[in-house]
């Protein structure tokens, strides 16, 4: 069952970029091996990691999810966040990007481990799933609209905690040549927390410098059939471009606040994006182009 309110993508199969390179079926079958070795080594180590606190956590995890982003091909190139990166536990934020693939998640948390905001099918992920709930993740069940107001107030309630939270506003995945408007109910939650809006832009390229859309998890697909393509491919990038945080009090409203970090992550990916504007009422005056309210 789906809503009106959901947000929905019209991008599929023929978003999809040709030409990448490949990489033949054996080295394919290695990632795979790869990647579900780091999953059951992250489930050993996961008693581990409910003694130890701090930076030496944060090392482990950030270890486990690179060797995932490793185990499939991917290197990752950050822009920028040094301050983020430095920036002591404890202090919440509300970490929000641009929605493409399943892969965002493993590098947000590959480049600072943290809490995510995620819709309740991830938790049932083959690889991805185990590794989302064992980070704590805050679910969303999108088919019940009723669940919404107090998913909200809990994701407020770990901002104000200090724990960084990853929230993808525009509700679900793009190709990343074209891309969703963020929604604002959560940015409501940075409000009410009083923390800051951390924006990071993702872009997924080839080695050549090419933008790819082969990574996009878009349509019908299944996650399966994402994972083999993703894993089929040869040189595969992925940009990072973590954006100045948006102090909080900066903006108005959510509204506005969720414009500002829509604009943040398109100036980083240098794509234009117009802002909705609003209407305006002038009282007391009117120009032959305006209509006289009735």
């Amino acid at each position: 069952m789906s809503h009106a309110w959901m947000p929905t993508s019209p991008c599929g199969d023929g978003c999809l970029t040709e030409g990448a390179p490949t990489v033949a079926l054996p080295r394919r079958i290695l990632r795979f091996a790869a990647a579900i070795s780091v999953v059951l080594a992250a489930l050993l180590v996961a008693p581990a990691l409910l003694v130890i606190r701090g930076r030496s956590r944060e090392r482990l995890l950030r270890r486990i999810f690179r060797a995932v982003l490793r185990a499939f091909g991917v290197r990752m190139s950050v822009v920028g966040g040094a301050d983020f990166l430095a920036a002591p536990a404890g202090r919440g934020a509300l970490v929000v990007n641009n929605h493409i693939s399943w892969l965002d998640i493993i590098a947000i948390n590959a480049l600072r481990p943290m809490r995510a905001l995620a819709k309740i099918e991830i938790g049932s992920w083959p690889i991805l799933g185990t590794l989302v709930r064992r980070g704590g993740s805050i679910f969303l069940d999108r088919n019940r609209l009723r669940t919404l107001p107090g998913t909200m107030s809990e994701l407020a309630d770990s901002l104000r905690a200090g724990a960084l939270v990853n929230v993808t506003p525009e509700g679900t995945t793009w190709c990343g040549l074209a891309s969703g408007r963020f929604t604002t109910a959560t940015f409501q939650a940075a409000i009410d927390g009083g923390v800051p809006v951390r924006p990071i832009a993702l872009r997924y390229r080839l080695a050549d410098g090419r933008e790819t859309s082969q990574p996009a998890f878009i349509g019908p697909e299944s996650l399966i059939a994402s994972l083999r393509r993703v894993a089929a491919l040869r040189g595969l990038v992925l940009e990072v471009h973590v954006c100045p945080e948006i102090a909080p009090g900066r903006a108005e409203d959510r509204r506005s606040l969720a414009a500002l970090a829509e604009a943040a992550v398109h100036s980083a990916l240098g794509t234009v994006r117009i802002p909705p504007q609003r209407r305006r009422v002038l009282v007391g005056r009117r120009t032959p182009s305006q209509p006289v309210a009735h």
